[in-house]
């Protein structure tokens, strides 16, 4: 069995969520594995795995924009005292611990140690779809396409295996490059679906923009988790989030409006459920994913997020459900079996690929 460091970016909860899904079926097949994170990925993984826990990088946004100061300000802030966690680091996950390879779901440190330490490194992530996958692309963004590969090769150089998940399967540019339908947590799989009428809508912030517009709606009934309160207010419901009750208003919808994280994105196409997609500005894979979602037809892009976005999409619900009757929903079988073959008879395969990659014919 292999001994595996697991990087996993802790920004937000969809890398944690699936980390944990993979994490579980690795140990379940007897590995050892020590993960690595930060923020929330450390806090959701803390408790039920052996983690160990680095600094990490944030992205901040105001009324639902990046904004690059800021960004640039926490990180600094985040980094205080970074050079004596490093070490600790590297002793703990790599001296110490003796990895045979890592896995890297788009955590920076941990890829470049593993080339530090000439290890094998495998991807697990959504991310590498804008770098090794052919896909659509307004002309408006195709700038920050180019902005969004780069940045994704500075924080994994070098892998020799990506396995990408991803709702949208274009050509891939690469024989190292695997898609995948996404990850999905078992809760999820097992959720009972219905329809009781409500519109689940998520905010990552508050927002008096989009609450305003959601007002102008007085006949649709719609439950909003992300504003920080818990007030009933004409067709308006603010909850506190908790996973089971979200996973329950969720599965039980007509619709979604949320930004355009992949992660939500995923589980409500998986669950049927048709979304207005609020991409935040300035961050590209949001861009992207509401895009993909409005080319397959499963939803809309409210890029505009405005009121006749909103009217819009709640017109065309019925078209996104039929759209969506041919989504094709699956587990996590697949990838559980590549990964399984990747680390088989002593990560055989993966030292194999590993050896390609540094040494090509």
């Amino acid at each position: 069995m292999a001994k595996i460091v697991y990087g996993i970016s802790g920004c937000g909860s969809g890398h944690s969520s699936r980390a944990r899904e993979i994490m579980a079926h690795l140990r379940e097949q007897g590995h050892e594995i020590l993960g690595v994170s930060y923020d929330r990925g450390y806090q959701n993984l803390k408790d039920d795995f052996n983690m160990f826990e680095v600094p990490g990088l944030h992205i901040v946004a105001i009324q639902n924009r990046v904004s690059k100061r800021q960004t640039v300000i926490k990180n600094l802030k985040s980094l205080t005292g970074g050079i004596e966690k490093f070490r600790e680091f590297k002793k703990a996950a790599f001296s110490d611990f003796q990895p045979d390879i890592v896995l890297c779901d788009f955590e920076p440190l941990t890829a470049y140690m593993a080339t530090h330490r000439d290890l094998p490194l495998i991807t697990i992530d959504n991310q590498h779809r804008m770098r090794y996958m052919a896909y659509p692309c307004p002309s408006n963004l195709k700038k920050d396409a180019t902005i969004a590969e780069t940045v994704i090769r500075a924080f994994v150089p070098k892998p020799d295996v990506s396995l990408v998940t991803t709702f949208f399967f274009g050509d891939i540019k690469n024989e190292r490059t695997f898609l995948f339908p996404p990850i999905l947590r078992k809760s999820v799989l097992d959720a009972q679906v219905s329809n009781k009428g409500h519109i689940l809508v998520y905010l990552t912030q508050k927002s008096g923009t989009i609450i305003d517009m959601l007002k102008k709606f007085p006949r649709e009934q719609f439950l909003i988790y992300g504003a920080g309160c818990e007030i009933k207010e004409t067709n308006l419901s603010y909850k506190p989030f908790s996973f089971d009750g979200f996973l329950d208003d969720l599965a039980s919808s007509k619709a979604v409006i949320s930004t355009a994280g992949f992660t939500l994105m995923t589980e409500s196409l998986h669950l049927g459920k048709p979304m207005l997609a609020l991409p935040m500005g300035g961050q590209f894979e949001q861009e992207l994913n509401a895009h993909l979602l409005e080319d397959l037809n499963y939803g809309k892009n409210g890029r505009n997020s405005d009121s006749e976005s909103i009217g819009d999409f709640l017109y065309r619900l019925p078209e996104y459900r039929s759209a969506l009757r041919n989504y094709p929903s699956q587990d996590n079988r697949a990838i559980f079996a590549k990964l399984d073959d990747l680390l088989s008879d002593d990560c055989n395969l993966a030292k194999e690929a590993h050896k390609n990659r540094r040494n090509p014919v």
